[in-house]
């Protein structure tokens, strides 16, 4: 049985996956040629690591694309002294990007197993700036503002209460619409809930699965 060259796979990713996916940013293309992917795994599916696919977790949850984390945290252009609010916790690993990159992080994850194996695959990493909270981004009680906002699950509409924990002229990137097509946008943080007066730039399309209570009303046809 041969052992899969984790180190090899990493460095490959990175050159024909994100790269040329014009993800530039040397800080980002370090963070992941260095950061092991397949730490935030399960056994059977490292080999599974750094392909060019969206792998499943437990619950229906997933692991996005390497291309679309690289992405997300390229347009989020986390800065050392940022404090970062994640939507969707998972695996950990995008959790794990942005606290390399950022001063802190908070992590909210809906599904209690995978908030306490993410917590340990942080702390295996030695990533200690960032906690994952154990709660539904849809009722999780906080009045605390954040530079930046990843979002991890795809939203019909962006919610007003995401909007409310960005601080004024803080970034947070989102994929919204109706599958199969979707858009990533960059949001720019406006002083309230008021998605309509932030400013949105398009970023590119893509299809996700939804963050559980963030999915469009059902339509129905005559």
């Amino acid at each position: 049985m041969t052992t899969m060259d984790f180190a090899k796979a990493r460095e490959l990713m990175v050159e024909q996956q994100v790269r040329p996916w014009d993800v530039l940013d040397p800080r980002i293309l370090d963070v992941l040629s260095t950061l092991p992917r397949e730490a935030f795994i399960a056994e059977g599916r490292r080999n599974l690591a750094y392909a060019d696919i969206a792998l499943p977790l437990a619950h229906g949850e997933f692991m996005m694309k390497p291309v679309l984390e690289g992405r997300s945290l390229q347009s989020l252009a986390v800065e050392a002294g940022d404090e970062v609010l994640e939507i969707g916790t998972g695996s950990g690993f995008l959790t794990a990007c942005l606290g390399r990159l950022a001063r802190e992080v908070v992590s909210i994850e809906r599904h209690a197993d995978l908030a306490d194996s993410a917590r340990a695959r942080l702390a295996e990493q030695a990533i200690s700036n960032a906690s994952v909270i154990h709660a539904d981004a849809f009722e999780w009680d906080n009045a605390r503002r954040f530079d930046a906002i990843c979002v991890t699950g795809a939203v019909a509409e962006i919610p007003p209460r995401f909007m409310r924990w960005l601080k004024p002229g803080g970034r947070m990137f989102a994929i919204r619409g109706r599958s199969p097509v979707m858009e990533a946008v960059l949001v720019q943080g406006v002083d309230g809930d008021a998605v309509n007066a932030a400013r949105i730039q398009s970023l590119f399309e893509t299809d996700l699965p939804y963050l559980a209570g963030a999915a469009p009303a059902p339509t129905f046809e005559f």
